[in-house]
């Protein structure tokens, strides 16, 4: 809340986050006195519409830093190849941006490697972040992904554990990967310490993982962990499949797209690793992926009931299927769901959904604002999105404003955020209506003629060219996109 009395103007919040919130509106409205006028007439208070506002990002494609070598755009069992320094430069950058813009927690696939820094990187990284209000939330999986040292040579890496361990290996039911309906070519998952996995129903295994998470909650200044039950895999041995006697949850498995986790490993083990995490720090969020694609068709119901009240539950979904979920979802399914709270995260709008194109550097702030809206309306508590991308292309900065914007007040107007934040980083109303016009354009087609593709670049050029500063680069930007596409033809 933002208050005035005998000339002083006074910040208050509930965490340490609204306190920032509020010196950032302050700092925002500084060169004018629209503020100040508003606090003549009373306080200005304000709180999330959804609770849960969180980017999703893996280190090696997390490309804020722009000028470091060493950038990637999509990979799961990526070695990580900028500078040592490229990650905290990377991230605090992007904490940056959050902060600004009331994005509650970033989560990080990847935090820990010796690559970039280990454990020292990290815990700098996180006094960084809680400085600015921002929740450092690393991501784990269940006996998989590296485990909760993601790479290096430490007790808690997979690797390292599994090489002194080998007979608690995972037996894999099928070859390691995953495949994704939605994206219009298939993933490649070479072998590698990386896609190693541990058995689940090992006793041994679960003692290591919940030792690990207590370890991470105890050294490093997080905000929350990301929890999943590992999604190239499962292991089929004897103790494996009679735990997971579950036909729905077999069934589920069987087509190339189909499920490649357990929903059964995730309600037994999650339960341990909450309790280890929380134990060190009651504040975490702890998010349980429920993993793609199945909220309207769930799987292991009678395990899934036993999960903790608290923990957040995060129910991904792809493009088509988060349009079954915004019309088929009845009023008062997500409540009555045995998990609370919810959250969604958003799969698409990224390098992982649509055609040989990466959505990441599309318009994707419609997207955004309809989750938001939608899953608001629905009862969901949250939204996570993929953050990896700088904001230095305009339609990725429009995108993720889009995301705050309409996660912290759902009820607000496409046409309210034109105004009030499209325009005057575009050149007013207009020019931001002719900006989503061309970027919509070009997101619709993989193939223009190169005749448009000029008329559209000439627009674009025009505009910046009388404008300088953010504003020309943010035209600048959107000619860029289109020169490449004139250069390739399409």
């Amino acid at each position: 809340m933002i208050s005035a009395l005998d000339g002083t103007i006074e910040v208050r919040g509930g965490p340490f986050s609204g306190v920032i919130y509020g010196v950032e509106e302050l700092i925002a409205h500084s060169a004018s006195d629209r503020l100040l006028a508003r606090l003549a007439d009373a306080p200005i208070a304000g709180a999330p519409g959804m609770k849960y506002r969180s980017f999703w990002t893996w280190d090696h494609s997390t490309n804020w830093e722009l000028s470091q070598i060493g950038h990637q755009e999509i990979g799961v069992f990526n070695p990580y190849q900028k500078p040592p320094g490229g990650f905290l430069a990377d991230y605090q950058r992007l904490i940056d941006f959050c902060s600004r813009n009331r994005i509650g927690g970033i989560i990080i696939y990847g935090f820990l490697r010796d690559s970039h820094g280990g454990v020292e990187a990290a815990q700098q990284l996180c006094r960084y972040a809680n400085e600015r209000g921002v929740r450092i939330i690393p991501g784990i999986a269940i006996g998989a992904y590296g485990g909760v040292y993601w790479e290096g040579k430490h007790r808690y890496n997979l690797s390292t554990w599994l090489k002194e361990n080998p007979q608690h290996a995972a037996k894999m039911n099928r070859d390691v990967g995953f495949q994704i309906a939605d994206l219009a070519f298939p993933l490649n998952f070479p072998h590698s310490d990386y896609t190693m996995s541990a058995c689940p129903s090992a006793p041994e295994t679960m003692d290591w993982m919940e030792e690990a998470v207590a370890w991470l909650a105890e050294t490093f200044e997080i905000g929350g962990i990301n929890i999943e039950s590992g999604d190239y895999g499962v292991c089929d041995c004897d103790r494996c499949r009679a735990r997971r006697d579950n036909d729905a949850e077999a069934q589920r498995r069987e087509d190339v797209h189909g499920d490649s986790w357990s929903h059964t490993d995730m309600a037994i083990n999650f339960p341990r690793l909450y309790a280890a995490a929380i134990a060190k720090r009651p504040d975490l969020w702890i998010y349980c992926e429920m993993q793609w694609d199945n909220l309207l068709d769930p799987v292991a119901t009678s395990a899934q009931s036993a999960l903790p009240q608290g923990a957040i539950y995060q129910h991904t979904a792809n493009r088509s299927y988060w349009k079954r979920l915004r019309n088929e979802l009845e009023p008062g399914y997500v409540a009555s769901l045995p998990t609370q709270p919810n959250v969604l995260r958003c799969q698409f709008a990224s390098q992982w959904n649509g055609d040989n194109r990466t959505e990441r550097y599309a318009f994707n702030g419609g997207d955004f604002a309809d989750m938001a809206r939608r899953g608001a309306q629905l009862g969901m508590q949250g939204l996570t999105v993929w953050g990896e991308a700088s904001d230095y292309s305009a339609t990725v900065e429009l995108s993720y404003l889009a995301f705050a914007r309409f996660t912290w007040n759902p009820a607000l107007k496409w046409s309210e955020f034109v105004t009030r934040d499209l325009a005057p980083r575009l050149g007013g109303e207009a020019a931001a209506e002719r900006f989503l016009a061309i970027a919509s354009e070009l997101d619709g087609s993989a193939g223009l003629p190169v005749e448009r593709l000029s008329q559209l670049q000439a627009e674009a050029l025009a505009t910046a060219m009388s404008w300088n500063g953010a504003v020309a680069r943010r035209w600048l930007t959107l000619a860029e996109q289109i020169a490449r596409r004139v250069h390739m033809g399409r």
